[in-house]
């Protein structure tokens, strides 16, 4: 089972009408498809992102699923996106979005601008049913060009995820490494 919506409604951490900070760090920087009340750059400490997560619902199939980012726990590492401040009834459509095996986390989003505050972040651990899990670089680029889903082709979130962390000023080596590898295939 792939779907993990009744676990995050079942976590019952939401208030209703209460605002909370949400990180994104893959589809979320960029594909932002739900109201927010503010936007911040932000990153979360102890984290990297990583392509080892299925898409069998937003850039795969079920029989071919995509490859899409998830975060392995990792001393020292850093991992930056965006942090949205929403309200909690936002959390119906996201849920909904990141069914696929993300369950929802607390954690700790340190702000560019210095501030500090707690928020959620959705997280693929490696016990979910959609995990792929570790691979090169090189094999993750071959898996992501031929990837395709409801959501459009799995090389579109790969390049828009890499477009939007270089306006973020991130150097994230997975994710360019990928993209090099990609873009070397064409």
């Amino acid at each position: 089972m792939f779907d993990t919506q009744d676990i995050n409604k079942a976590q019952c951490t939401l208030v209703e009408g209460q605002a909370v900070w949400l990180f994104g760090y893959g589809s979320l920087i960029y594909k932002v498809d739900f109201e927010y009340l503010e936007r911040k750059p932000a990153q979360i400490e102890h984290w990297a992102r990583r392509f080892w997560q299925g898409s069998h619902d937003h850039r795969g199939t079920p029989k071919a699923p995509g490859r899409v980012a998830t975060l392995i726990s990792q001393p020292n590492a850093n991992c930056v996106g965006m942090a949205y401040k929403v309200s909690s009834e936002v959390f119906e459509h996201l849920d909904h979005r990141e069914k696929n095996g993300y369950l929802r986390f607390n954690t700790r989003l340190n702000f560019f601008d210095g501030s500090v505050d707690q928020g959620l972040v959705y997280i693929a651990s490696e016990n979910n049913a959609a995990y792929l899990g570790p691979a090169s670089e090189a094999e993750i680029a071959k898996h992501i060009a031929i990837a395709k889903g409801p959501s459009g082709h799995n090389d579109e979130y790969l390049l828009e995820l890499a477009n939007a962390l270089r306006e973020l000023n991130a150097d994230d080596e997975h994710v360019f490494t990928i993209e090099r590898h990609l873009l070397a295939l064409s």
